[in-house]
């Protein structure tokens, strides 16, 4: 299995998860580096050739620049001859946000602006009606481009109920929203929380919640812990953040406008979803503030892409 089929000659693994590993190989027809996502050999058969497929062509619609592209889409042949299926994705070169916080927490205008390209990357995804699942430092590579946003692994199409081989909740726990917890199903409010944690945890070098040693669900049901006093950070962002954490998922602001605004806050030109940029909205919800002044800073600082 050093070559996949015939043409992905695996040359690094630089990557183990859960449920698959990832290598660095070279494309021998286009003479490319790029990376390959195999399912772990102990994972294969507790995984559908079907779930791999709908991953790979989920984030193959997904064309935008804050998100790492997927190529191609396979199967190679175990010496036990059992089929383990393999997703073929640009191989993105940079370090993680994780590797950076280990330093401590970002200058707010760094943080800010990941988490406004992140939330530009979600919500191209959601404008297709996918959800991510598992945003986390880990998955979010910084590249001297911008960052971008890597393994929609377990992403799902908004609102399927949650579903795992081994009967686990999908994600990471420090960043999985209350009503998934309480046995909801993802949705993009869900993935819109988990960026509130992550903007948290680079503003304050902390999450939100603190988590006991053995503890594994973070206590929610408690207030967030506020964010430190910052030199400069905009109230509104800070009051975004929180917002971002609610309990209600309606409270919290969609990817679109979190994108818009964070990104207004730093001067950062964000892409987003060309049908959604004219008039912005909440899920289900009258027009906020909020949506009203992203419809604004989208004629100044977006530049649509249509994807």
């Amino acid at each position: 299995m050093r070559t996949l089929g015939g043409r992905y000659r695996l040359v690094q693994r630089i990557g183990v998860g859960g449920m698959s590993e990832v290598w660095r190989a070279h494309d021998l027809v286009l003479d490319r580096p790029v990376a390959v996502k195999l399912i772990a050999p102990h994972q294969a058969d507790g995984v559908t050739l079907e779930q791999v497929r709908w991953e790979a062509r989920a984030a193959a619609r997904l064309v935008h620049p804050n998100v790492a592209s997927v190529h191609d889409f396979g199967l190679a042949t175990r010496p036990s001859g059992t089929e383990v299926p393999y997703i073929v994705m640009e191989l993105v070169e940079g370090e993680t946000l994780s590797a950076h916080l280990v330093a401590g927490p970002l200058d707010w205008r760094i943080a800010v602006r990941i988490c406004a390209e992140v939330s530009a990357a979600l919500a191209a995804a959601h404008a297709h009606g996918i959800v991510h699942r598992d945003i986390k430092p880990a998955n979010v590579m910084l590249t001297p481009s911008g960052a971008k946003v890597l393994d929609f692994g377990i992403a799902a199409a908004a609102g399927w109920e949650e579903t795992d081989p081994n009967g686990t909740l999908p994600g990471t726990p420090a960043f999985v929203a209350p009503e998934r917890w309480d046995g909801g199903p993802a949705t993009p409010a869900s993935d819109s929380f988990a960026v509130g944690v992550l903007l948290h945890l680079c503003l304050a070098g902390r999450l939100p919640w603190p988590i006991e040693p053995g503890q594994f669900r973070p206590p929610q049901h408690l207030a967030p812990d506020p964010l430190p006093s910052i030199d400069g950070l905009p109230a509104d962002v800070a009051e975004m953040c929180r917002r971002s954490l609610s309990r209600d998922p309606d409270q919290r602001p969609t990817s679109l406008v979190a994108a818009l605004l964070w990104g207004e806050a730093v001067d950062a030109r964000v892409y987003v979803p060309l049908a959604d940029v004219a008039a912005p909205r909440p899920r289900g919800g009258p027009v906020s503030p909020w949506d009203e002044r992203a419809a604004n800073a989208a004629t100044d600082v977006a530049r649509p892409a249509d994807v």
